[in-house]
């Protein structure tokens, strides 16, 4: 195959997945260093993929916008194309605007035959996420090493990030804690008890007194949020419902510690050289969402992890509070707030 100069990739979905997706774009970008890479993400997602230096153009679409999408005046046109979903308008637009489309087979035999390369999707949670969509590169014969996921933050978004801390009184505080307690409404079953995380703030508290938490999250976890607020005080400063995606991210880069269940903002943070502490259900263990290549990161999986006897309703309080503090000391004790 010549070296393509224009590459799209179709990635349509949550926070995670998105994320999940950024090094199988890297090393496309890394075998074709002079092609032009476009990423159509969702609408609400597709923020997190831009400033990526591997990443030229960032646009969304959606699977009843994909049909219209390049019918209008101008329409670009690929000479590759990668499509991480099963949507069959998303492959379908791909065909049409790419010479080359690679994806994942589809429900559709007539579709999959107008693939450059179909490729067999692995069976679920059989691996990593991130090496699961670096099949479709590898099936170009594109591999790569770097498993590390991708964001990258403004120097804007920093500096007023660093304004809203410094309002918040909490410029200075050693260690600066950010606290993830909801995965989204349809993955409650990730979420650890918001009590456990008020006790164990306050054990952080007392071995650290200049401890402050900053409160991440949206606005479906409101009522938990706030009672979290509350139960902390003066020593917490509440963002959950009150920032962009990007303005939490910028935020979360002047942290010294994260505390967080498997969901998105948890693997923005693993985009970062930061200590995480990060909590696992059994259905979706650190081996199949957690970060991989970060060397900060203390993963905590669920006790029915890898047995017979995980279920959804296998509760996260199992993952006791004394579990997650040894693994909040450990951290700082080896990686220690520095000046910020």
């Amino acid at each position: 195959m010549q070296a393509p100069r224009t590459i799209l990739f179709i990635a349509v979905s949550r926070i995670g997945d998105t994320l999940f997706a950024t090094p199988a774009i890297r090393a496309v970008a890394q075998a074709y260093p002079d092609a032009e890479i476009t990423v159509l993400g969702h609408p609400n997602r597709a923020e997190i993929l831009q400033h990526l230096p591997f990443v030229h153009q960032v646009d969304t679409i959606t699977k009843k916008l994909a049909p219209w999408k390049d019918r209008l005046a101008f329409g670009k046109r690929y000479n590759l194309a990668f499509v991480y979903n099963f949507d069959e308008p998303l492959v379908a637009y791909a065909l049409r605007v790419a010479h080359r489309v690679v994806a994942f087979r589809q429900a559709n035999p007539a579709l999959n035959a107008r693939l450059y390369r179909c490729v067999a999707p692995p069976a679920f949670q059989s691996e990593h996420a991130v090496r699961q969509l670096l099949r479709l590169p590898e099936a170009t014969d594109i591999r790569t090493t770097d498993l590390r996921l991708a964001y990258r933050y403004t120097d804007h978004e920093r500096r007023q990030a660093r304004q809203r801390l410094e309002i918040a009184s909490a410029s200075d505080a050693r260690p600066l804690v950010g606290l993830q307690v909801a995965s989204f409404p349809t993955k409650g079953y990730r979420d650890w008890p918001v009590e456990n995380f008020a006790e164990l703030s306050h054990k952080i508290a007392a071995a650290w007194p200049q401890a402050h938490f900053l409160i991440f999250g949206g606005s479906s976890e409101k009522s938990r949020t706030e009672w979290l607020a509350t139960e902390l005080g003066d020593q917490a400063t509440l963002y959950a419902g009150r920032l962009t995606l990007r303005e939490t991210a910028a935020l979360m880069s002047w942290l010294d510690l994260y505390v967080g269940i498997d969901t998105g903002p948890t693997h923005i943070m693993s985009t970062y050289d930061i200590p995480m502490v990060a909590l696992y259900h059994c259905l979706s263990s650190s081996a199949h969402t957690g970060p991989l290549d970060h060397p900060m990161a203390y993963l905590i999986d669920h006790p029915s992890t890898d047995t017979s006897d995980c279920q959804e309703s296998s509760a996260m309080a199992d993952i006791g509070i004394d579990r997650v503090m040894a693994e909040v000391a450990r951290a700082l004790t080896e990686h220690p707030p520095a000046p910020r």
